[in-house]
């Protein structure tokens, strides 16, 4: 694996997945010596995944429907 005269680096899937690194995900380094570690980074205060993602999905709606007009569409009779 070589980096590029950018500084970048591909990780692989594999590693990717194992360590749970998806897109957008923020990572630090680590620095020990000689080691250089990338870790995950712990998301601000009130910042998780789930709230990233909605913040990313809203006001993206094709369909004006009401909460209740979802609810009834989701529903088995």
């Amino acid at each position: 694996m070589r980096i590029t005269s950018k500084g970048q680096v591909t990780i692989p899937a594999e590693i990717r997945e194992r360590a749970g690194l998806l897109p957008h995900t923020e990572v630090r380094f680590e620095f020990d010596g000689r080691t250089v570690r990338i870790v995950k980074a712990k998301p601000a205060a009130g910042v998780g995944r789930g709230k990233t993602t909605v913040g990313a999905l809203r006001g993206r709606a094709t369909v004006a429907l009401s909460t209740d007009e979802i609810m009834k569409l989701t529903r088995t009779p």
